[in-house]
């Protein structure tokens, strides 16, 4: 699995309903309100790299009340003591 973390800024007077609407998207998994520069964290899991644009742009920026969105591809990181912890992209 690939994920995906979407910051969201999203119109101050739509935040739980924007929040609702997203967490009912395919592929995505997790949505958090929060605080600070952004309204909301959606977090995508999805298969495939090209699947993550189209949950960007043909789901996430379609919902009512998102303004605007960044994308970051998250990697996972362990830790150097985790001997048995491995890496795969994809996975």
């Amino acid at each position: 699995m690939i994920t995906a973390i979407v910051l969201i800024q999203a119109e101050n007077s739509r935040i739980p309903e924007t929040a609702q609407a997203l967490a009912d998207t395919a592929g995505v998994a997790e949505v958090y309100s929060c605080a600070g520069d952004v309204d909301l964290i959606a977090i995508v899991r999805v298969r495939d790299h090209a699947r993550i644009a189209e949950v960007v742009t043909s789901g996430i920026d379609k919902v009512e009340g998102v303004v605007r969105t960044t994308t970051h591809i998250a990697f996972k990181s362990y830790s150097s003591a985790d001997v048995e912890a491995g890496f795969s992209l994809g996975e």
